[in-house]
């Protein structure tokens, strides 16, 4: 492993270039360059609260407005790869623990989707959407794309698209959205 010294800027550009060719897993953040982990973003205290605002906590597993079965604070898969069923039930604790591994999942996925350099506010906005819409659509959104090319103004229009569940525009999807956006846009 070679150790480099080099200007912020400097690695910060190294570190996205490595995750956007896929040399830098994030997970173990194992490299040909001893990375800092400061450099791996991850969630506030004010992401998970916005998150857990959201998405509400219910103990018995409810089909969401997309038709997946959902428990505790928007978990739809267990930690041990099972989905949620019909019928299910959790305690809080167990919630909280379906929660922080939903949002180890989400954080990598931001930062290893994410190119450019983002702000605290940015970064847990990106893990707020990302939560909700999961990983497949998060990584093919037009939102995505767009900020890829730096262009965060409207990259945080893409936000506001993001307002139905099965064609139907949900109020509280609106709501979220908009608190995204403003969260995306405010400086941190």
């Amino acid at each position: 492993m070679y150790i480099i010294e080099l200007k912020s800027a400097v690695k910060s550009s190294i570190i996205f270039m490595l995750k956007r060719l896929g040399l830098l897993d994030v997970g173990r953040a194992e490299s040909n360059l001893a990375v800092a982990q400061d450099q791996i973003m991850h969630i506030s205290q004010q992401g998970m609260d916005l998150i857990t605002q959201c998405e509400g906590l219910k103990l018995n597993a409810y089909l969401c407005p997309a038709h997946v079965w959902t428990i505790g604070i928007g978990t739809t898969v267990y930690p041990n790869g099972k989905r949620v069923q019909q019928g299910d039930a959790c305690t809080h604790a167990q919630a909280v623990q379906y929660k922080q591994h939903d949002l180890k999942r989400f954080v990598q996925l931001v930062n290893q989707t994410v190119y450019v350099e983002l702000n605290q506010n940015q970064f847990d906005a990106l893990v707020c959407l990302a939560y909700n819409i999961g990983a497949q659509a998060f990584r093919q959104s037009t939102l995505v794309k767009t900020l890829n090319t730096g262009d965060y103004k409207s990259a945080s229009e893409q936000f506001l698209v993001w307002n139905q569940s099965r064609g139907q525009v949900l109020k509280g999807l609106v709501r979220r959205r908009a608190q995204e956006r403003q969260l995306f846009l405010s400086q941190r």
